[in-house]
């Protein structure tokens, strides 16, 4: 659309998407795709769930907005259940994943400030690190091209190896005030520091005095098949930052925080005009209903387990096309042979009716609803290979 009034940041398909049902998404023309893209891991309950529509039509006959001068119900709610039900002991709502890294940067640096050491001002970030497009997030972002351009950066991130724990404690100074992780990378491949290397961080951090903060905006709230990835590492960190899935749709964030963690903060340390609304903590209650189900987990966990499996064989099958895969969960990568032809891939399996997210690590995502169930991924399967074999022949 050559001639859209829209500013030309994203890469967009002439496709215009018209509505959605579940597991899959319909043209204005009606032709019907099967999502494993949602919205970039956003859509976890699926298109239109009635659950969480019932939420949004009741409360939207209640209150929208008041802003955060007061408390109301569904906001009460909606942070004593999150709290309950996670390692947080505060919690402060937003609207998007950049808006809470941009919130845990600044509680992270607030701490050691009320602490009387103003000096630990220094954020140490992985290699392919991708945390938001707004400048403090961006400049905690370790990729070149999305950083091209847009100096001077925010001060006080240091770069380390991905995965390299010795680099990660040589890094650690006086001036050292947090380490900041996705526990999966997202953006940079669908790549996950081990069990092992949390731990590591985490000991890290405690050693030294300083915060551990997670961002686990693409990978939590189930993605991985628990509640949140780290888990799977027995660790528990100071702060995480939540989004995507975590409003099956609706735009809804939060910033976690221990009682430690939080301690710098304090009215007018920092706000959001729109975080918190009711609408939001309606949705956001009503999608941990959802996620709390007996089984849940459990079905995310099993589907992640037969996606993985089904992208491996393709890389058996095709490896001419695909040098392989990897993922945690329903948070899946193929890996092409060439890592350019990613965006080619990713057009013909539009074409095809599968639609996947690729990613600037050069991989393609798929990042299916939670509630996909087993023909949902054998149809994707089947289409990616017959991509695989129509366009991209031996």
């Amino acid at each position: 659309m050559p001639d859209s009034p829209l500013l030309s940041v994203y890469r967009r398909s002439p496709t215009i998407m018209a509505r959605g049902d579940g597991c899959y998404l319909f043209d204005d023309k009606g032709k019907s795709y099967l999502d494993f893209a949602t919205g970039i891991g956003v859509s976890a309950f699926g298109h239109c769930n009635p659950r969480l529509i019932a939420a949004i039509e009741a409360q939207s006959r209640q209150l929208w907005h008041c802003s955060n001068l007061y408390h109301t119900p569904p906001l009460d709610r909606y942070a004593a259940r999150l709290t309950a039900n996670t390692f947080a002991d505060k919690v402060f709502f937003c609207s998007s994943g950049t808006e809470a890294v941009e919130a845990g940067i600044k509680a992270i640096r607030r701490y050691h400030y009320r602490r009387g050491e103003s000096h630990r001002i220094r954020i140490l970030v992985a290699e392919g690190a991708f945390h938001g497009r707004t400048l403090g997030a961006l400049s905690a972002c370790a990729h070149a091209p999305s950083r091209e351009g847009f100096g001077p950066l925010l001060e006080g991130f240091d770069v380390v190896a991905f995965h390299d724990i010795a680099a990660l404690e040589a890094a650690i100074g006086d001036n050292t005030a947090g380490i900041l992780l996705e526990t999966i990378q997202g953006e940079g491949g669908i790549r996950s520091h081990s069990p092992e290397y949390l731990q590591k961080a985490r000991k890290l951090c405690d050693t030294h005095g300083i915060l551990l903060a997670l961002d686990e905006v693409q990978c939590g709230f189930g993605r991985s098949g628990t509640l949140f990835a780290f888990e799977q590492a027995g660790i528990v960190p100071d702060i995480a930052m939540l989004a995507k899935g975590i409003g099956g749709g609706f735009p809804l964030a939060a910033l976690l925080l221990s009682d430690h963690a939080a301690s710098g903060m304090e009215p007018g340390s920092h706000g959001s005009t729109y975080g918190g609304n009711p609408l939001a903590m309606a949705v956001g209650d009503a999608a941990l209903d959802l996620l709390l189900e007996k089984g849940f987990l459990a079905h995310v966990g099993e589907m992640g387990e037969a996606l993985g499996a089904a992208l491996a064989a393709l890389g058996q099958q095709f490896p001419h096309v695909f040098s392989g895969s990897r993922g945690n969960g329903l948070m899946q990568a193929l890996i092409p042979a060439r890592p350019e032809s990613r965006y080619a891939l990713s057009d013909a399996l539009r074409e095809r009716g599968l639609l996947v997210a690729p990613a600037v690590g050069g991989v393609i995502r798929l990042l299916p609803p939670l509630v996909v169930q087993p023909a949902h991924i054998e149809d994707a399967a089947r289409m990616i290979a017959d991509v695989a074999q129509s366009h991209f022949p031996a």
